[in-house]
């Protein structure tokens, strides 16, 4: 009996089912070449601005709860099934506001013609209550910083509160544009409802942002229910010229603000994960916000970090890629005014943020990148050695760490001791743009728009395949 010529059918029937089986290239880790190759199909491809110009030019705005940011999640998810992601919606309660008539008009001041009135550019900012709908004229006070509110506080009932802070761009301009933001921000945010407390008719705020060519950049504020003044962004140009007048005299304004608060709205944070191999219960992930203000098509805030992280999962599918990890791309739905999608998807996945090795959140515009800012264990820093290699061809090469990132939807995750990640970018002329009419796809550069994908999908890809932990973020709890 032949023993050899016994096996032939079974080798034949096994080699036949091999060559059945789905074909995927062989996982190539963290090797150096793997990630040349991730960076340099990453630049080679325009997937992420097409998806740009898809939902800034096809839908427009897209704040919570309107039309356009129903429309988001659709062409979204539409795109990452198009992928072959395994897509999910999440559902989410969403804020509904929605602005309406919004004018400003100096009617009475020291020096003032006969007949001459001074139209206020401004805009509403989000959460405001409204004026009746003939508005409000009331005289207005002027105050440059918080603790001037406390000594006047005795003038302030009745009248008309403008919060006349200056952006910092000699801040921006040299590499500050974060801190810059958080300055004067925190007058957009807590000045309205300060101001409340003491009883002014409404708030006025002068525009957080750089470029005045008289543009008012809108945003949340924390007024809450019961509380709700009228509060509205008026531009810097619009600002100093009520400070001069008020300097000469008292200054009085007619002020029409008619936005509406409606019932919480249904809607969805969209997921799309592109499952790992041995490591697939842990999780990478990388995102950015759906949703936008509704001034101009947020092609900047975030419009493109949406995209970028889409392209994230195109790139590596290209590639035919396998991360051991599962990388999830999440588009955040209420990032601008709740954070409803963020708290919404902690809430569900409390019992497995353990599982959760790292995220990746793009909200600061796509200008030129410079690497990477991580809130990861300072013993892990060494570990990103190779990564930093690969993005230094693009000049992308530095890595920064800061105990704490707080980017909007991942700060709690990051509470919860997720490591967060966000692209270090060029922020000099981003808030410029922010929150105004001009965040159109005008603004963005394709080429760094390619980086920025480039960097997230290298990253993205690394973190899902390290062998060693980079440790828990360690932020305490507010």
């Amino acid at each position: 009996m032949n023993r050899r010529c016994c096996c032939l059918p079974f080798l034949s029937v096994l080699a036949a089912s091999l060559l059945s089986l789905p074909a995927f290239a062989a996982s190539p880790g963290n090797d150096p070449a793997a990630l040349a190759k991730i960076r340099d199909a990453a630049m080679a491809s325009d997937y992420a601005w097409e998806r740009t110009a898809d939902m800034t030019d096809l839908i427009g705005p897209r704040l919570s709860g309107s039309p356009g940011a129903a429309a988001a999640v659709t062409q979204v998810a539409e795109a990452m099934r198009k992928l072959g992601a395994k897509v999910s919606l999440q559902p989410v309660k969403v804020p509904h506001w929605v602005r309406g008539v919004e004018t400003g008009e100096l009617v009475e001041y020291t020096g003032r013609p006969k007949g001459i009135t001074q139209r206020v550019v401004l805009t509403a900012l989000g959460g405001s209550g409204a004026t009746p709908a003939a508005g409000v004229t009331a005289p207005v006070l002027v105050l440059s910083h918080f603790d001037e509110l406390k000594a006047r506080a005795a003038e302030v009932k009745g009248k008309i509160v403008l919060f006349d802070v200056a952006f910092d761009q000699h801040m921006a301009d040299r590499g500050l544009a974060g801190p810059a933001y958080g300055q004067g921000s925190a007058y957009r945010r807590d000045g309205p409802r300060l101001a409340a407390e003491l009883g002014a008719s409404a708030v006025l705020v002068r525009s957080v942002g750089g470029a005045s060519y008289r543009l008012p950049h809108t945003g949340g504020t924390g007024l809450a229910d019961g509380a709700r003044i009228p509060a509205a962004a008026v531009t810097a140009e619009d600002a100093m010229l009520m400070a001069r007048l008020a300097k000469r005299g008292p200054l009085s304004m007619r002020l029409v603000l008619t936005p509406q608060t409606l019932p919480d709205a249904d809607s969805f944070n969209v997921i799309a994960d592109l499952p790992g191999t041995d490591k697939a219960d842990e999780i990478v992930i990388v995102s950015g916000h759906l949703d936008s203000w509704d001034l101009a098509t947020g092609a900047h805030d975030d419009a493109g970090g949406v995209a970028s992280a889409m392209a994230v999962i195109e790139t590596l599918k290209k590639l035919d890629y396998r991360p051991r990890r599962t990388i999830r791309m999440i588009a955040w739905m209420n990032e601008e005014n709740g954070t409803r999608g963020a708290r919404g998807y902690l809430a569900a996945e409390q019992a497995n943020v353990g599982k959760h090795f790292g995220a990746i959140e793009s909200d600061n515009g796509v200008g030129r990148p410079f690497g990477m800012r991580t809130s990861a264990a300072p013993g892990a820093m060494k570990l990103f050695g190779p990564l930093q290699a690969a993005l230094q061809p693009l000049g992308a090469g530095v890595f920064q760490r800061q105990d704490a990132l707080q980017t909007g939807d991942l700060s709690g995750l990051e509470r919860a001791g997720v490591p967060s990640f966000a692209p270090l970018i060029d922020t000099s002329a981003y808030f410029d743009y922010h929150h105004t009419p001009a965040d159109t796809l005008d603004k963005v550069d394709p080429d760094h728009l390619r980086r920025h994908v480039a960097v997230m999908t290298a990253t993205a890809w690394f973190l899902a395949n390290m062998e060693q932990p980079i440790g828990r973020a360690s932020v305490p709890e507010r």
